[in-house]
């Protein structure tokens, strides 16, 4: 599995209406487009979150990258062209430990 994080720092006026676009369209619009089998939406503090995007693969997310992304990240900008900082890494998972 990769994980495909992005971090966001949100400027303090834009909070409200970026929680909603995030849960109501962008990550719902992400998740159907089946390149990845899950998502976490997480706030550290008041003004900084992070999402990580569970793909499937590597293959999968080069897919998504290479036929979506744009897409996406375009109606993101069309909501929200300033006032918003975002950094894109992509992690490897190595293991993954749970208690029953």
């Amino acid at each position: 599995m990769i994980i495909y994080e992005i971090t966001a720092t949100v400027r303090a006026d834009l909070i409200e209406e970026y929680e909603k676009y995030m849960l109501e369209r962008h990550i719902p619009d992400l998740m159907a487009t089946n390149y990845f089998s899950g998502a976490k939406f997480t706030r550290s503090g008041e003004n900084r979150y992070r999402i990580q995007y569970e793909a499937y693969d590597q293959k999968a997310l080069e897919d998504y990258l290479n036929t979506e992304s744009a897409r996406l990240r375009a109606d993101f900008l069309a909501h929200f062209s300033e006032g918003i900082e975002l950094t894109r890494e992509n992690w490897e998972v190595l293991q993954i430990w749970q208690t029953d």
